[in-house]
């Protein structure tokens, strides 16, 4: 085939994918006006996935693609490349305004990721929402009228910010316009591999598709040959070919341009894809071999810059030209704007390894230097990341320490925090081989990049790496310093270790907050945020009835004077008023102070204290402290029964965080205290929507409190499925696990109102002891009410004196405040009462009153049943006229369970549920009543047992009886109740 044409490396005709083209396309033309969707695209690399992408995208309207690639080289410490590629794009094709409007607070949290915007603010972990947040308005703004589709190339080398960002934009876009394209390499998923565990967590989302690449059928590869050879191969070269390519478009070009026919049988064509790459390059010269292997070395971010590729060679300009020009025309290198790129990410690893150990050194270093030396070649946000690359690469120690130490510097400034831990810990493996390693970490000591990579961790929610790094730290530490710095350093190192272990379920942090506290000198920073973080962590600590050591602790800390309300009072006390965090300190103390009066009942005090303290943090630009502030406000007034007011402190935080592009800080917070109120006030399908929106959209936030609440509002509405899977197994002894005291509450009181709406009496009864037999419930009185009162049904319905008395211990020594703790104190004394079989009709018409006074209709409508239920052999009016009101609060607010619960009682009292309905009709001649008789004979009653539940005389339920067998000609009861299951009785 000598003579013939140099083939194109590229088929010129798109071959193949005409199903997943048309897929791409149609998506696109959904979203326009439907909701944003994603599709995942991937297969094993060559097979021609970014080629089906640039196919695609070459079809959309001018300006509506945007495109960003994750490093091929997976460059530690770089994070969010691909967003930061789109956003440079969008900065660049679009101007300032997009971003104006997506940040109306200002531009800072987007010139995290672009520093040209803007300075950079104070890096606090919350921003990190704030970031993602006006992300996303970003990209709904993109979308404009025309829809917008982002390209995230290469997903598996996507750092684990990206992937943070990914899943959120996922979880949360909901306006039409946005289709989200992801490219990733299906054979670089090994088993430990991230995006191998994200991958069906993403998929399972509303609007995420996935296509799966296959190589091409051997009629194809004949077409892709032809095209790129310009003739036919004969049908023995074709086989040879499609055997040796196995169908991958990428390998297929390397065979289809080899000198030799690409299927002739010569023992010298390499059969190993890496050398099927190499082999068309082996006839450039040794120039042009040298101009490409630097830049193999410099494309660590795709592109490699023409500057940088020109000092990196050392060639004359005329020289490199002609070099790159050969490259540029057999395709290897395409050239962009201001540099170039290899054609396909493979033959740019193919030949970086080729290349020799010194060499690859050399190259490295130089490429490390160039970038100290024309800094305005590379974006700032990218410097430090790739030096830290390449120095590694160099073997130069010292300089890749501290291009390390840099690098976790940007990655923290972005909120990139697994990014940032990545770095550090590089820093901490290379400190014991560099001596002056400390100077070239900005003279920070070995023990604080200990404390910043522990904070990482933290920040990372890796709790057990956390406290992995911070006990290394201790470990070469003295347990007594002396010096200032020395004890403060030591004490963030305890308070590290202590946030750590506060989240492992039963070990929890306090005897190191403790210690901590002990250490830190007053007047040195963070003393007041230390004191804050006590109060808190001591306020929430669970008690056990067995005692534990942090119990211990926590009285000994009491008896000293040091309770959380005086750790709260002295934070405000000795605040630095010049230091950031102390004040941030105060605030958040103020905010504690404030929940602790309140949980007293004492809205005097407490809530201006926590309105100061929520108003010092907008003052601060802390949203974190702003949210929580009006959360926990929001929540304490809902508890006191106060849930109008409730519910306006958070939807005005809510709506100021939001128009600010803050909400995603404390949206889960916020929505879960919203949803508890729409709960308890009734409005069960918005609560329910709310909830579910809730769930969908989380992404890291911890889903204990919103998920049971969910289960409760599953099980009010009767949805038991639902229900159950937001609770978990009722067996599940972790249930109990949870270190603080409102979680575990909130997740017993989930699971009671499913098992009893379920009918799992012994379950119910069973969780009930365990908890009162291991947990000191009455310190956490909010919760504790709505937890005794289901234990109490639970002991009514299964008639169990036992957990009544353990229940009224526990409500002689629980606190009692607002309006809605006394209605739940009077039912529990009812229903109590009701199991000796005392007369309880004086404390269910006390409760019904009490339950009057409380916005909390489904409350009120089961007190309602219960005092119908008791009053109805006396007052039967009064017990149809409660039966009836219930009924209307349970379809009202779609309380299944409940309006069948009054429906059952009216068919016992022989009414209807409403005034206009009469009594259900009943079979085979037989009255109402007689039918509500023959239901309880089925189920095996006796006549004194029929008379008890249909509040008459033995004697009536004898002449009743009597008259059913009559009217069914039956002989006897057993085969009455025979007939009743015909009849669908029982």
């Amino acid at each position: 085939m000598s003579g013939m044409p140099l083939p194109s490396d590229t088929s010129p005709v798109f071959v193949g994918r005409r199903d997943q083209l048309r897929i791409l396309t149609d998506q696109a033309d959904r979203v326009r006006s439907g909701t944003p969707e994603m599709l995942l695209v991937g297969g094993d690399a060559g097979v021609g996935k970014t080629r089906l992408v640039n196919e695609f995208t070459a079809t959309r309207p001018a300006g509506t693609v945007f495109t960003g690639a994750c490093l091929q080289l997976g460059v530690d410490g770089l994070s969010y490349a691909p967003f930061t590629a789109v956003l440079r794009q969008t900065l660049r094709e679009c101007g300032r305004a997009p971003f104006e409007e997506a940040a109306p607070g200002g531009l800072g949290e987007f010139a995290r990721l672009l520093p040209e915007l803007g300075p950079v603010p104070e890096e606090r972990r919350e921003n990190r929402g704030i970031l993602f947040e006006q992300l996303l308005r970003l990209f709904t703004l993109l979308a404009g009228d025309e829809g917008a589709t982002v390209v995230l190339e290469d997903l598996h080398w996507a750092d684990g910010a990206t992937r943070d960002l990914l899943v959120f934009l996922i979880r949360n876009l909901d306006r039409p316009g946005i289709q989200v394209v992801a490219t990733f390499r299906s054979d670089d998923l090994h088993r430990a591999h991230p995006l191998r565990r994200l991958l069906p967590e993403l998929e399972r989302l509303p609007g995420v598709g996935r296509i799966q690449l296959e190589p091409l059928s051997r009629e194809e590869v004949a077409a892709q040959t032809r095209a790129i050879r310009g003739e036919d191969l004969t049908p023995t070269q074709l086989d040879s070919l499609y055997r040796r390519s196995e169908g991958v478009p990428l390998f297929v070009e390397a065979l289809a341009t080899a000198e030799t026919c690409p299927g002739d049988e010569d023992p010298d064509l390499p059969d190993h894809f890496r050398d099927l790459l190499l082999e068309p390059l082996n006839r450039f010269d040794d120039t042009t071999w040298a101009v490409l292997r630097a830049a193999a070395v410099g494309a660590v971010s795709v592109t490699v810059e023409h500057e940088m590729l020109y000092h990196a060679a050392g060639l004359p300009e005329r020289e490199l030209e002609a070099a790159l020009r050969t490259l540029v025309d057999a395709n290897v290198l395409r050239a962009g704007q201001t540099g170039y790129r290899f054609r396909h990410a493979l033959l740019r690893d193919a030949v970086h390894g080729e290349i020799l150990p010194g060499p690859h050194a050399r190259l490295h270093l130089r490429f490390a230097q160039l970038i100290d030396e024309y800094p305005h070649t590379v974006p700032a946000d990218r410097r430090a990341a790739e030096e830290a690359h390449h120095y590694q690469a160099a073997h130069d120690l010292p300089r890749a320490l501290q291009a390390a130490w840099w690098a976790a510097i940007r990655a923290g400034e972005t909120l990139a925090f697994n990014e940032e831990l990545a770095m550090l810990e590089r820093v901490l493996d290379l400190w014991a081989q560099v001596p002056d390693a400390a100077e070239r970490a900005q003279g920070h000591t070995r023990a604080q990049v200990f404390v910043k990579a522990a904070g990482a961790a933290l920040d990372t929610g890796r709790h057990r790496r956390a406290l992995e790094l911070a006990e290394e730290a201790l470990a070469d530490l003295p347990e007594d310093p002396t010096d200032d710095e020395a004890r403060m350093i030591r004490a963030i190192l305890l308070r590290r270790r202590g946030q750590a272990r506060a989240y492992k379920m039963r070990d929890g942090g306090l005897p190191d907050l403790v210690r901590a506290l002990e250490l830190h000198p007053p007047h040195m920073p963070g003393y007041s945020q230390l004191l804050a973080d006590l109060a808190r962590e001591s306020n929430l600590l669970r008690l056990d009835r067995a005692g534990t050591a942090e119990q211990r602790l926590l009285n000994d800390l009491r008896r000293a004077g040091r309770g959380p309300r005086e750790l709260a009072e002295l934070a405000i006390e000795v605040s630095d008023q010049g230091n950031p965090a102390d004040l941030c300190g105060e605030a958040d103390a103020r905010i504690i102070l404030g929940c602790l009066y309140m949980e007293d009942g004492d809205v005097e005090r407490g809530r201006p204290l926590m309105e100061l303290g929520t108003r010092r943090g907008a003052e601060l630009s802390n949203p974190m402290i702003e949210a929580r502030g009006a959360g926990s406000l929001g929540h304490h007034l809902r508890e006191l029964g106060r849930h109008q007011e409730g519910m306006q402190v958070l939807e005005r935080s809510l709506t100021r965080h939001e128009r600010l592009g803050w909400a995603s800080v404390h949206r889960g917070f916020n929505h879960q205290n919203r949803t508890e109120i729409l709960f308890e006030t009734g409005r069960l399908s918005q609560a329910r929507a709310l909830a579910e929106r809730t769930v969908a959209t989380s992404t890291k936030i911890k889903l204990h409190f919103i998920q049971s609440v969910l289960a409760r509002i599953a099980a009010a509405q009767g949805d038991l499925e639902v229900a159950r899977r937001s609770t978990g197994p009722l067996g599940d002894r972790s249930m109990l696990d949870a270190h603080r005291m409102d979680i575990l509450q909130l997740r017993v009181l989930g699971s009671l109102e499913t098992a009893l709406t379920e009918g799992e009496l012994e379950e119910a009864l069973e969780l009930s002891l365990r908890t009162l037999d291991q947990v000191i419930l009455e310190r956490f009185h909010g919760y504790t009410w709505p937890l005794l009162e289901r234990m109490a049904e639970t002991a009514r319905l299964g008639s169990a004196p036992e957990l009544v008395a353990r229940v009224r211990e526990v409500a002689d020594r629980t606190r009692i405040t607002g309006l809605a703790m006394p209605a739940y104190a009077a039912s529990v004394a009812a229903l109590t009462a009701q199991v000796g079989e005392e007369d309880t009709t004086d404390l269910w018409k006390s409760a019904v009153v009490a339950w009057e006074a409380v916005p909390m209709p489904l409350h009120l409508a089961r007190a309602r049943l219960r005092e119908a239920e008791v009053v109805a052999a006396g007052d039967r009016d009064l017990a149809v006229r409660r039966v009836r009101q219930a009924y209307e609060t349970a379809i009202e607010c779609g309380a299944v369970p409940l309006s069948r619960a009054a429906e059952g009682l009216a068919r016992r009292l022989g009414t209807g549920v409403t005034g206009r309905s009469a009594p259900p009709a009943a079979p085979a001649g037989l009255t109402a009543r007689e039918s509500e008789v023959l239901r309880l004979l089925a189920a095996g009653a006796t006549n004194a047992r029929i008379a008890e539940r249909l509040f008459i005389s033995p004697k009536t339920a004898s002449v009743h009886v009597s008259n059913i067998l009559t009217k069914l000609a039956v002989p006897n009861r057993a085969t009455a109740g025979a007939r009743a299951r015909d009849l669908g009785l029982a």
